[in-house]
């Protein structure tokens, strides 16, 4: 099962339909965008995964996916033996579920790379160079949510192989829960 819904509504997913099963997590902490806040988020109390794990209590939450769009998927995908292959970072608590995701990472052509637990998922999330940063370079600043997206859409894909993201996601340092905009960013703002 992969969960693809805004954070603010992880409540509304099915728990007892998804007891014992895998459940990727693809969701994104983003107070800035969406005005939906938890304290327990911007306290770094836990991570956007182990709130989603506590709700679904009865499955094993894999965040993966999180930080990549239908456009990487399409034009970064490449055979297991290529050169130039990318590593998507995964982080869970279930060595099980994590080998699941990364099976199936593979079948779509990516290599993994394995962050640890969900209490390391911000080691990849938003505000840090795993997130969509290793794969298209710096955002330029001063963007607006639409240029940032359409930015987004345009820029050349950087294959990232997986000692990179290793090394990414050892060497980040923990950054404000949540995806940030710089005040010119805001939603609506104009540049």
């Amino acid at each position: 099962m992969v969960a693809t819904i805004p954070l603010a509504n992880y409540e509304q997913l099915p728990q007892e339909a998804l007891a014992g099963k895998t459940v990727i997590d693809t969701m994104n902490y983003a107070p800035a965008v969406t005005s939906w806040a938890r304290p327990e988020l911007d306290a770094d109390e836990l991570t956007s995964s182990e709130l989603v794990q506590r709700f679904l209590s009865g499955s094993s939450v894999v965040k993966a996916f999180h930080d990549v769009n239908g456009r990487l998927l399409r034009e970064l995908a490449r055979p297991a033996d290529a050169p130039d292959r990318t590593a998507l970072p995964v982080t869970g608590d279930d060595p099980a579920a994590k080998a699941q995701v990364t099976e199936l990472i593979d079948n779509f052509g990516f290599d993994t790379v394995d962050v640890g637990g969900l209490a390391e998922s911000w080691r990849i999330g938003p505000n840090t160079p795993l997130y969509f940063e290793a794969f298209t370079g710096a955002v330029p600043t001063g963007l607006s949510l639409p240029e940032i997206y359409a930015w987004l859409a345009t820029t050349p894909l950087i294959p990232t192989p997986a000692a990179t993201v290793a090394e990414l996601a050892a060497t980040t340092e923990r950054q404000p829960a949540g995806f940030q905009l710089t005040p010119s960013a805001q939603p609506g703002a104009v540049s």
